[in-house]
């Protein structure tokens, strides 16, 4: 048993009509702990952090993030997390700091607070020059640091991450988990996010295998690899995952559709 666990999940379950896109999972993770959540296309993982979010609902099972539920104190765990998606939200017609003024009112930063949050924040992902210039003129690479400068504005207590480094290039990658560390190491702020690169993986202190909704493993790389008797974390996923290419997730993702069109039409 974890000390100080601040995501705790019993049986969270995720139902399309007769599709279980997560399937009864159970795991927590601990204050300050860097936790990888790893699997196949489709496999389930956005779909876990949607719930975790408050932005999908448990179709059965519990989770709490810092205490409090994620289905019945959403407002309550909202205040809790900082939030990182995988596709871009930023208001590109915006400047950074007007970008993070906002979220600052939004997640009601004290007015105080706020200026010096702000430049914290955009000294942290080296934005400071570029503060106020219009993000649409940003690389992908400041887009997505601006992003996670944006996630860690109110402190939160944990952060998720969606597929955070998905095409930066390495230098960036590195970047920005030079950053996460050390706001970790400062704050002891979780970190929870989902990766398709094993070496990113590899930095994490605990990696959970999600596959087909349920969870296969969870331990730290290490362990992970002496339990597979492989050399590497590209090879335990493979070990645990299969080799086979999903493409049965394109036909996953429209059955998942239509269900989704299929309850919106009913209502």
């Amino acid at each position: 048993m974890l000390q100080n666990p601040v995501i705790e999940v019993n049986g969270l379950t995720k139902r399309y009509g007769d599709f279980s896109a997560v399937d009864g999972i159970d795991f927590t993770v601990g204050s300050g702990e860097f936790f990888g959540f790893v699997g196949p296309n489709g496999a389930g993982k956005t779909t876990t952090i949607s719930m975790l979010c408050t932005l999908a609902k448990p179709t059965a099972g519990t989770a709490t993030i810092a205490g409090f539920d994620v289905a019945a104190q959403s407002d309550q765990v909202r205040r809790q997390i900082g939030v990182v998606f995988q596709e871009a939200t930023l208001d590109n017609r915006l400047t950074a700091r007007e970008n993070l003024a906002f979220h600052a009112a939004v997640y009601h930063v004290p007015r105080a607070e706020r200026d010096a949050r702000l430049a914290d924040v955009l000294d942290l992902v080296e934005l400071t020059r570029f503060a106020d210039d219009i993000v649409d003129n940003f690389s992908g690479g400041m887009r997505r640091r601006l992003e996670v400068a944006r996630g860690l504005l109110h402190s939160p207590k944990v952060l998720f991450l969606d597929e955070p480094t998905l095409g930066l290039d390495p230098q960036t990658r590195n970047r920005i988990w030079e950053y996460l560390r050390r706001l970790a190491d400062r704050d002891d702020m979780t970190v929870f996010m989902t990766t398709h690169y094993m070496d990113e993986a590899e930095n994490c202190d605990r990696v959970a295998v999600i596959d087909r909704g349920a969870l296969v493993a969870v331990d730290t790389p290490a362990a992970l690899k002496r339990q597979t008797g492989e050399t590497t974390l590209d090879g335990v996923f493979l070990k645990l995952t299969g080799q086979a290419i999903r493409d049965e997730d394109v036909l996953t993702n429209k059955h998942m559709s239509r269900i989704a069109a299929k309850a919106k039409g009913g209502r």
